[in-house]
C-alpha cells in the first residue's frame, strides 16, 4: 500500500481521554500515514477540563507523531443541560473550523461514539474537500440519546433521527463494532453494501499476566469492574446483589472492586454507603489504561454490566474485548451479542441485564469452581479474542478499506 495516505480523524474523544481512537492513530502513524486529529478539550468522564487543558491552553499538540487541533467546547459537567451544551458546542466550533481549515486529507474517518452529532463537523469537511468519509460507529443513535440525555421528546428525536440519516447518506462507508449494528442501520434505508462490520480490538498492552492467581485470597472471590461508571453500565445491580448476598451463608467472601469514574460514581457509592453494604465494595479512581492489566490479574473475575435496554443487547463494549485480551474469566450482567461472545467462547458465565436471582447464581458457581476450571475459562477467554478481534488482522482489513474506498 502507498503511503501518502492523510487521514483526517473526527473525534469529540481523544488523548489524554482513554479510547480507542488513540491507539488507531498511533498505528497509522507507524504505516508512514499522516494523521491529523480534530477533537475537544479534554473533559471526559468527569465532566471538567483535565489538568493543563482549557480555552487557552493546549488548544494544538504533537502526541506521538499526531498532529492534535482542540476545538473550544463546553465541558460535560454533571447534568443533562451541560451534556447536551457539550454536545452542541463541539458541532458549533467543528462547523467554524470545517469552514475554514486549510488541511489537505486524502480520507476523513469519524470514529463516532455518543454523541452523533461529532459527525457533523467531519461529514461537512469530506463533502466542501470532495474526499471519501468513513464513519466508525460505536454508538447507534438516535436510539441512544434517551439513555445518554434523558431526552424523550418525540419531536426531538424525530429530528435527531433525520441528522442520523444525514449523515449516514453522506458517509461514503459505515464500519460498525456490532453485527446488530448492520441491521439497525440498513433498516433506515442504507444500503447493505456501504455498511461493514470492524469489531474493536485492545491495544497490545493488554496481556495475560502469569502466575497471577498465586497470590490470590483464597477465602474470598474478588470481582472487578473498570471503565466508565455511568448509567448506561447498569451497575446499579451491584447493591441489590449485596444486599442479598449479605445475609447469605457463603463458601467465600464476595467483593467488588470498581475502578474508574463517571458520573454515577458518587450516586452509586452513597446508595452502597446508606444501605450498609461497604464492606463489600472497593473503589479505585480512574487509571491509565497501561495499568488495568496488573489490575485485573490481582482479581479473580472480570465484570461486564450494561443497562437492560434493547439498544445494549445489540452493544459490544469495548471493555469485552480487554477483559479478553488479559485472558479474564468474565461474570456478565449483560444480554445479546456481549451475553453470546461470553458463552460461546466458554469464558465465564452471563445472566440477563437487572436478572438479581441469576447474578447471584452465578456468583455462587464461580465461588466454588476450582481454580484450575478458573484458570481454564480465562485461557478460552483470550484464544477467543486471538480468533475474532486481532488487532494485526483488523489492521490490515482496513488498510484495505482505506485504499478501495478512493
Amino acid at each position: 500500500m502507498k503511503k501518502d495516505k492523510h487521514i483526517l480523524v473526527i473525534s469529540q474523544y481523544f488523548f489524554p481521554e482513554n479510547f480507542r481512537i488513540n491507539d488507531i492513530c498511533k498505528q497509522w502513524v507507524a504505516k508512514g500515514y499522516k494523521v491529523t486529529v480534530v477533537t475537544g478539550i479534554p473533559n471526559y468522564p468527569q465532566g471538567k477540563f483535565f489538568k493543563g487543558y482549557g480555552l487557552f491552553k493546549k488548544r494544538n499538540e504533537i502526541y506521538e507523531g499526531i498532529e492534535i487541533v482542540r476545538l473550544p467546547l463546553i465541558a460535560r459537567g454533571n447534568s443533562s443541560i451541560r451534556l447536551v451544551l457539550n454536545y452542541l458546542s463541539f458541532v458549533i466550533s467543528g462547523g467554524i473550523w470545517s469552514l475554514f481549515s486549510k488541511v489537505k486529507p486524502t480520507h476523513v474517518f469519524i470514529f463516532e461514539v455518543s454523541p452523533m452529532t461529532q459527525a457533523l463537523p467531519g461529514v461537512w469537511f469530506a463533502q466542501r474537500k470532495n474526499v471519501p468519509c468513513l464513519l466508525y460507529v460505536q454508538d447507534l443513535w438516535p436510539e441512544n440519546v434517551e439513555i445518554v440525555t434523558g431526552i424523550k421528546n418525540p419531536l426531538i428525536i424525530q429530528s435527531i433521527g433525520k441528522m442520523v440519516d444525514y449523515i449516514y447518506k453522506n458517509s461514503t462507508k459505515i464500519l460498525t463494532t456490532s453485527n446488530s449494528f448492520i441491521n439497525a442501520i440498513e433498516k433506515r434505508g442504507v444500503p447493505r453494501n456501504k455498511i461493514q462490520f470492524w469489531p474493536q480490538y485492545a491495544e497490545d498492552f493488554y496481556q495475560v499476566i502469569s502466575n497471577k492467581t498465586d497470590n490470590k485470597n483464597v477465602e474470598r472471590l474478588s470481582i472487578v469492574f473498570t471503565g466508565n461508571i455511568g448509567t448506561a453500565q447498569g451497575l446499579e445491580i451491584l447493591p441489590l446483589v449485596a444486599a442479598r448476598i449479605k445475609v447469605m451463608e457463603l463458601p467465600r467472601k464476595i467483593v467488588f472492586t470498581l475502578v474508574g469514574d463517571g458520573r454515577y460514581k458518587s450516586e452509586l457509592k452513597k446508595i452502597i454507603f446508606d444501605q450498609g453494604l461497604s464492606e463489600y465494595f472497593y473503589f479505585i479512581d480512574r487509571q491509565p489504561a497501561e495499568k488495568i492489566p496488573e489490575i485485573l490479574s490481582e482479581h479473580d473475575v472480570a465484570l461486564l454490566t450494561l443497562a437492560n435496554d434493547k439498544l445494549f443487547s445489540m452493544t459490544i463494549p469495548a471493555k469485552l474485548q480487554s477483559y479478553m485480551a488479559c485472558g479474564m474469566p468474565i461474570i456478565g450482567s449483560v444480554s445479546g451479542e456481549s451475553s453470546n461472545i461470553i458463552q460461546e467462547s466458554h469464558s465465564g458465565m452471563t445472566s440477563s441485564p437487572e436478572d438479581v436471582e441469576m447474578f447471584i447464581k452465578n456468583l455462587l458457581r464461580f465461588s466454588e469452581i476450582s481454580k484450575k476450571d478458573l484458570n481454564i475459562m480465562g485461557e478460552n477467554s483470550r484464544e477467543y479474542y486471538e480468533q475474532n478481534f486481532n488487532k494485526d488482522k483488523l489492521l490490515k482489513e482496513m488498510d484495505l478499506e482505506l485504499e478501495n474506498i478512493i
